[in-house]
């Protein structure tokens, strides 16, 4: 068990349910990635309601130009890492790159991710046929899952690069049918990426299931940041929906309490933060 438990401050574990819950009574949600066990611990001391091991490991990890190099063993490898940190917040792991091609793989690719690395949830992009039946397939062996639309880092290729999506009238109501859809086939989550702010306001306000932005807006039911961007340690330009939340407040703890406290009272993201 990992040192640092001892000195996090007992709290409610965050459930799947109550973050249906949150959602119901308007309050926002926290969520964070994570890679590693020392991050963990400092997720849970400002009170994070949701840890994502995100494959965006691949960039700012492993140093990759994108997530596509990350296999499921580095999934299951660092969700691992990260659980061992954690005592209340919920964990949430990607499927990485091809592990929802069919239902089998998905399921073994749940399965790993659950079992070995200790995820209470997984994460799966996009809306297609075979990703529906994956969620489905997975839902009915209760493995929580959290569908991602909007900007799909795995779809690059499709997209022609990070692009913010939904801008045209007939893509946005492409988008909002498919919010539907994830949450028809028993997604429990909704993360929204890079969309126009008003459009992940109508995606959050069609749906039951709580929706997470990341470059979506301010009408979101939470919001998620890559921890190296809060802390302004990525490498390059940082995203334009991100913010450093370390360089006025001197320490990481402090600058994870405050980017916690920003998301809940609605002060992140900020209007320069968006899209149109």
């Amino acid at each position: 068990m990992y040192a640092q438990k001892a000195d996090v401050p007992a709290r409610k574990p965050v459930t799947v349910p109550l973050l249906r819950a949150m959602k119901a009574q308007g309050r926002r949600i926290v969520m964070l990635t994570a890679y590693d066990a020392a991050f963990a611990a400092q997720l849970e001391l400002a009170g994070v309601d949701v840890a994502l091991v995100g494959d965006s490991l691949g960039n700012v990890v492993q140093g990759h130009a994108s997530t596509l190099p990350v296999t499921l063993d580095h999934m299951v490898y660092h969700t691992a890492l990260v659980a061992r940190g954690l005592s209340a917040t919920l964990l949430v792991a990607d499927m990485p790159f091809m592990a929802d091609r069919d239902v089998p793989h998905a399921l073994q690719a749940g399965a790993r991710l659950v079992g070995e690395g200790g995820a209470a949830m997984v994460k799966i992009e996009g809306a297609a046929a075979h990703v529906l039946d994956a969620i489905a397939a997975l839902a009915a062996r209760d493995i929580p899952v959290c569908a991602h639309l909007g900007l799909t880092p795995q779809s690059m290729h499709r997209m022609g690069g990070f692009r913010i999506q939904g801008r045209e009238p007939q893509a946005a109501e492409r988008l909002l049918e498919q919010a539907k859809a994830v949450q028809a086939a028993g997604a429990d989550l909704l993360v929204l990426e890079g969309i126009p702010a008003a459009l992940a306001g109508r995606m959050t306000r069609s749906i039951a299931i709580p929706t997470i932005g990341i470059g979506a807006g301010p009408d979101c039911d939470g919001q998620v940041l890559v921890i190296y961007d809060v802390l302004g340690i990525t490498p390059g330009k940082r995203p334009k929906f991100s913010k450093d939340f370390l360089q006025e407040r001197g320490s990481v703890a402090a600058a994870l309490a405050a980017y916690a406290a920003d998301v809940r009272s609605g002060a992140f993201p900020a209007p320069e933060h968006c899209f149109d």
